[in-house]
């Protein structure tokens, strides 16, 4: 009999707590274009938002929970304010977007602002939306699933005039992608414990700015893209990249800060050739460095696959392991109007007090290609042979391969980098 009892209590429950949702549901749905609502503390299904111009707010113990599937809420039309949520539990299937706020390509101007957000798959999917805003959100990803099986946290698809901005993002698969999304701003996020903080895919006329990536596999991944503003960002103890570029063209890259880019692990064995780089430049050309901070990293800098035509200047490069690794058939001269950059192990002097060396700096010889193509020969690397092979090259310098040349190489960090250095 008390059994029985129990059962008709809980049946008596989920009906009245559907019956809420529903009659929710429907206040939504009924509200006046341009109107408020604050939706009550309790538990709360997954919500669609179809009315234009509503400002949709929460009370602070709320909580929308998705139910494990499909999105947790929808935006649906035009210039609705979503904020103060905490959102939960929505679906995992990648393919099928699920996600937690989900903001339709009809919802042009809307401000999705102050929320936080957990959950397995995307947390904000922004579907070829115009003109949204995404600002101040705490989003984190479901850690019992694999990396690569998570969500983004804030997945820009075919998107113009967002800006993405002060958001918080962690454990997710990346923090921020952009795919076919132009004339876009991403400001002053920051974000941790990823596979990519920031990923560009195919994307044109960015503005990447203030943002911070810590303890991540790549920091800024850029890849495909054009006419991106790199500006003023940080790669804080990431892993394999700092900032890795891959068919990136007419771009400018000023005022970054990449500090501490260490070799990746997977558990504790380190990946084969996966050296830190807190710059790598795959096939990227007609670019501009200037004003950067590359230091305490393994590589510095390491250009290939034809990453020539790039300026370079007003740069620092400190305490690397190795500051330039080029690998391409023809010399670079890295410096603008007679400025070159600094290198914490440049060698010459300035005589004439200038602030430039007086001789260029050249960072790699025939013998660093010899080692890079055969890294076994590392073990003779304080060996004579070596030693004689160096002295050749200075003797006849006709037998001098291509490499990077600094004319004017600078012989302090510039000004406002120097209270970067530790």
């Amino acid at each position: 009999m008390h059994q029985i009892l129990r059962y008709g209590v809980a049946l008596i429950v989920a009906l009245l707590s559907l019956a809420a949702s529903a009659d929710l549901q429907e206040r939504l749905d009924n509200l006046p274009p341009g109107s408020s609502i604050e939706l009550p503390p309790e538990i709360l299904p997954p919500l669609t938002i179809r009315v234009p111009g509503v400002t949709v707010s929460c009370a602070p113990e709320t909580v929308i929970d998705g139910g494990g599937q499909g999105n947790a809420v929808d935006i649906l039309v035009e210039k609705v304010t979503f904020s103060g949520c905490t959102v939960k539990n929505w679906g995992r299937d990648l393919n099928q977007l699920d996600a937690g706020i989900f903001v339709a390509r009809e919802a042009r101007g809307s401000v999705v602002a102050d929320n936080r957000l957990q959950g397995p798959a995307f947390g904000v999917w922004l579907d070829a939306t115009p003109d949204v805003t995404v600002r101040n959100n705490h989003i984190r990803g479901e850690v019992s699933i694999r990396s690569q099986d998570r969500g983004n946290g804030i997945h820009l698809f075919n998107t113009t005039g967002a800006l993405i901005e002060g958001n918080d993002i962690s454990q997710t698969r990346d923090a921020i992608y952009i795919e076919t999304a132009n004339k876009n701003e991403i400001r002053n996020n920051v974000m941790t414990d990823l596979r990519y903080g920031i990923h560009y895919m195919y994307s044109m006329h960015n503005l990447l700015e203030g943002n911070v990536t810590r303890g991540t596999r790549t920091g800024y991944a850029l890849m495909q893209s054009k006419y991106l503003r790199v500006i003023n960002n940080r790669s804080e103890n990431d892993e394999n990249y700092g900032i890795l570029m891959n068919f990136i063209t007419n771009s400018t890259l000023r005022g970054n800060v990449v500090i501490g880019v260490s070799e990746g692990q997977v558990g504790q064995v380190m990946i084969s050739g996966g050296e830190g780089k807190a710059v790598f430049i795959y096939n990227s050309l007609y670019n501009v460095f200037e004003g950067n901070l590359f230091a305490d990293s393994n590589i510095g800098i390491h250009l290939t696959a034809g990453s020539e035509e790039n300026e370079v200047f007003n740069n620092a490069f400190v305490n690397n392991e190795r500051q330039v690794k080029y690998v391409a058939t023809r010399t670079q001269s890295w410096a603008k109007d007679g400025r070159g950059n600094f290198w914490s192990d440049y060698l010459g002097w300035d005589r004439d007090q200038d602030g430039l060396g007086d001789v260029p700096y050249e960072p790699n010889d025939n013998v660093d290609r010899l080692l890079w193509k055969y890294p076994e020969a590392k073990v003779l690397m304080f060996s004579p042979s070596v030693d004689v092979l160096r002295w050749v090259q200075d003797a006849f310098p006709v037998v001098k391969s291509a490499g990077v040349s600094d004319p004017h190489p600078l012989m302090r960090i510039p000004e406002y980098l120097q209270s970067e250095i530790r």
